[in-house]
């Protein structure tokens, strides 16, 4: 299992999203920068303070030209009820059988602590930014909306989705 690393260029992914969707990669990029946080679990503690804190900078995201996407390898039932109690305005994606997490190189090992992960991908599909802490999760919403606000996108770029 490879980690990505800055510079590395996404692959291309179907996971099916909170409603049952299928959201594909290919249908987004090109069309806006994206932060990708891979989480532990919902409705735990510190993952349900992370959603939070990207719903609470959701709007600056998008001024920005970004979109939010979570994933975890919980159902899509569990996503949809996460997203309804938090009242959640992005995209969480399923992925049970850890797939993704492999392709990015997220921890998914019984043993470890499970992968808390984000990825700053710009309009191309290039990462421009990692950020790994299962403590201080307070600077992945940071240090993601510091990076997004230095990419060359127009805020409220009529293209993105």
């Amino acid at each position: 299992m490879a980690k990505l690393v800055i510079g590395s260029q996404i692959p291309e992914f179907t996971l099916p999203d909170q409603n049952g969707n299928e959201f594909k990669t290919t249908d987004v990029v090109g069309k806006t920068n994206i932060v990708l946080y891979f989480y532990p679990k919902d409705d735990t503690p510190g993952c349900t303070k992370e959603a939070c804190s990207f719903r609470d900078q959701y709007e600056v995201f998008s001024d920005y030209g970004a979109m939010i996407i979570g994933i975890s390898s919980q159902s899509v039932s569990s996503h949809k009820k996460f997203i309804e109690k938090y009242k959640l305005p992005f995209t969480l994606l399923s992925d049970r059988e850890n797939n993704v997490h492999r392709m990015f190189g997220v921890n998914k090992n019984p043993f470890l602590l499970p992968g808390r992960v984000t990825f700053i991908i710009d309009f191309t599909g290039k990462v421009v930014g990692i950020f790994e802490s299962q403590t201080n999760i307070k600077m992945h919403i940071e240090e993601a909306l510091r990076i997004i606000k230095e990419l060359k996108i127009p805020k409220n770029d009529k293209n993105s989705i």
